[in-house]
């Protein structure tokens, strides 16, 4: 698995992070073509649970976050601020496009599930016209939202620990996510425990705090046991053995791989998500961090966001396929279509926005200028494991 890296830069301190990002939005990607466009057969039935993308980018929202401000001493409010700038613009263009889809379709979309999507609280409600109405996909940046808000007592809890600690956390993390996803059986109905389990930020915060002790043991110098090619092996053993579960259980059931590919993927994308940083810092050459993978990963946040919505357009102009040729045809039409809108939503959209409202919002040197420095966000001095 070696390929020569770029040079890593700013946001590319840990390049197979980026490139990895690009594989989870596939996988996310790649679960919506099947579901909603149609199977392709043997492909689809390994990416049939491929939702547990983002899992994956919730577990490593934590890992790079505490990787990047442990030890900063940012104030909470330039932090905020800077993850506002990188999400919330291209969300609000996401659910312009969103809207105009539907109407398209000739179904509106209600003025307060738009409102609640572009305040990032949509998710916190059991309504799917609340939490899918802006656009579908834009559910998980009302838990990134949460995410944010708790990050700084977070970074003040476990950064200053010892090593001990974070490893007890993510034992203890682990295991309340297994007890949550036996216990939602107690829930009667199905569509609360959905709401409950995959969408509700209190329970998925459980994923971004088993990011958030990794980056730090990482940082402070931990090894994982797993190598990268051990990991990536550990991730497809996982999602292929979905498959014969899912074959002996349907979705509706509590205990069928649908919930369950979500939950219990934490640890597994953790243990990917700690060896590819480490393959980093060791100097190895990965696939992950070449040039077009790192520009691939910066897409892929806009990727998330409009894939869904293309998907949308092309089944409303060219109808359900009837035929594998045309669902393949389809695939490859989304696929295709989606990713160049990515890319131009991020080089006249995501980016320059973000560079624009950092320039205009609160900076470190500012606030080191203020009398009162209790909103820091790592405001314990750290104590090496």
């Amino acid at each position: 698995m070696q390929s020569a890296p770029s040079t890593p830069t700013g946001r590319d301190r840990l390049p197979s992070l980026t490139g990895l990002r690009f594989w989870a939005a596939l996988l996310v990607v790649l679960y919506h073509l099947s579901r909603q466009v149609g199977p392709i057969p043997g492909l689809s039935d390994t990416v049939w649970y491929g939702r547990s993308g983002v899992t994956f980018f919730f577990v490593l929202s934590g890992f790079v976050l505490a990787w990047t401000y442990d030890g900063a001493k940012v104030p909470a409010k330039v932090f905020l601020w800077r993850r506002f700038a990188r999400i919330w613009p291209l969300l609000a263009v996401s659910v312009v496009l969103s809207v105009a889809v539907w109407a398209v379709m000739d179904r509106a979309v209600p003025a307060k599930a738009v409102a609640a999507t572009l305040l990032l609280v949509h998710a916190w409600f059991p309504d799917p016209v609340l939490y899918t109405g802006g656009n579908p996909a834009a559910w998980s940046l009302s838990d990134e939202a949460w995410f944010y808000l708790t990050f700084p007592a977070l970074l003040a809890l476990f950064g200053g620990r010892r090593a001990r600690v974070w490893a007890w956390t993510a034992a203890a993390v682990t295991a309340v996510t297994f007890l949550l996803w036996l216990g939602s059986s107690a829930v009667g109905s199905p569509g609360t425990r959905a709401w409950a389990l995959d969408y509700f930020p209190l329970t998925r915060t459980l994923q971004f705090v088993l990011g958030v002790v990794a980056g730090l043991a990482v940082k402070r110098g931990w090894r994982p046991p797993v190598p990268l090619a051990g990991a990536v092996a550990l991730v497809a053993a996982w999602h292929l053995a979905l498959i014969p579960w899912s074959a002996a259980v349907p979705d509706s059931l509590w205990y069928s791989p649908y919930t369950a590919s979500q939950w219990l993927s934490a640890p597994v994308f953790a243990a990917l998500i700690c060896a590819a940083a480490r393959a980093d810092l060791d100097g190895s050459r990965t696939y992950l961090g070449g040039r077009w993978m790192i520009r691939l990963g910066h897409w892929s946040f806009a990727w998330y966001l409009v894939h869904e919505i293309v998907i949308r357009a092309v089944l409303h102009v060219a109808g359900k396929p009837a035929t594998g040729a045309h669902t393949a045809a389809l695939w490859v039409l989304v696929l295709t279509a989606s990713l160049a809108l990515a890319g131009l939503c991020y080089q006249y959209v995501e980016h320059p926005a973000e560079r624009l409202l950092r320039r205009l919002g609160p900076s470190v040197r500012s606030a080191a200028q203020a009398p009162a420095r209790s909103d820091a966000v790592a405001p314990v001095p750290s104590r090496r494991p």
